[in-house]
């Protein structure tokens, strides 16, 4: 009886072996076979007319950039899938067996691309992707910049009754800027005329025009003042200061990226950025109390602010 449990256990060894080594074998070949037995990709249902395609992204020290973007489209520029890496600085994607372009960015260094063929039921791996850094944008001169008002948006989004997102601009708007020998040192004043408030529904654009929300009456406008220019990096920046709403005064900081001096059609020089930020509303005491009491959530606690901006030098 023995005799025969110990032949049937190296039996059984031996297969286990040759198993691992089999497995072993076909996680090698990462370019190959999607769906190898063992492989790394073994496990990942792929349909059939698909493939696989993945890199790793890297900065020039080898380490992984985990907060680069990535996109892939197909060959008549259509995007077909895209986001952000793993922990590692990874992606792994299915797509249609095809032809494809691949773009990498990140904050702070040059945007990657790359072509790519995905094969039916294969893994198209571009290996390590090494970024390198990017120049950062010459900063515009000293001086006084005015906002143009054609070429700048100031829009929010809000939640409504709980469910869907409701989107608005403020039509009105004016501000300068004073920017320094050094960028720290610069200062922003802008003034936002709160009847001017459009969600492209009038019957909601006069409520909110009204008491119950931004009062216009009472607070005909809204106002920023910076306090500090914080340099975070590449083209971000953190634009702190006092915004007045509703008649209340708040500390809020607009994360700001700047995207550089260009030249207008008419020569003019111009700065761009982009900032947002979030308010929460019961931060400036608008309760919006007549709504409320009747158990409806009209508008969310908090509304996202996202700013397009364009200056021109006044000099």
């Amino acid at each position: 009886m023995f005799g025969r449990w110990l032949g049937d256990r190296r039996n059984r060894a031996g297969r286990t072996d040759r198993a691992g080594g089999a497995g072993r074998a076909g996680g090698a070949g990462l370019t190959g076979r999607a769906g190898r037995a063992g492989g790394p990709l073994s496990a990942v249902a792929i349909p059939p007319s698909a493939g696989v395609l993945s890199c790793r992204v890297l900065d020039p020290v080898n380490e992984p950039v985990r907060h680069a973007e990535f996109s892939v489209s197909d060959a008549m520029g259509r995007k077909v899938v895209g986001g952000g890496l793993d922990p590692f600085g990874s992606f792994v994607a299915t797509v249609p067996a095809g032809e494809y372009r691949l773009a990498v960015s990140a904050e702070g260094f040059t945007p990657y691309r790359a072509n790519a063929t995905v094969g039916e039921s294969a893994h198209a791996s571009l290996g390590d992707v090494m970024l390198q850094i990017a120049q950062p944008p010459a900063l515009p001169e000293p001086g006084d910049w005015e906002i143009d008002p054609q070429h700048t948006s100031v829009a929010f989004t809000a939640r409504h009754i709980g469910l869907a997102r409701i989107h608005g601009r403020f039509n009105s708007f004016a501000g300068v800027i004073r920017l320094g020998e050094r960028m720290e040192d610069s200062a922003m004043h802008v003034v936002i005329d709160a009847a001017s408030i459009d969600t492209a529904v009038k019957m909601r654009d006069d409520h909110l025009r009204s008491g119950d929300f931004l009062d216009v009456e009472r607070f005909p406008t809204m106002e920023f003042y910076s306090d500090r220019f914080v340099h975070k990096g590449g083209t971000r920046w953190a634009i702190t200061g006092g915004l007045t709403l509703h008649g209340v005064t708040r500390t809020v900081t607009l994360e700001t990226e700047y995207l550089g001096v260009g030249h207008g059609l008419e020569g003019e020089t111009r700065v761009a950025c982009r900032a947002s930020t979030e308010l929460h509303r019961d931060d400036f005491t608008i309760n919006w109390q007549t709504m409320l009491a009747r158990g409806i959530a009209a508008v969310g606690p908090s509304i996202t602010i996202d700013l397009d901006i364009q200056v021109l030098s006044k000099g």
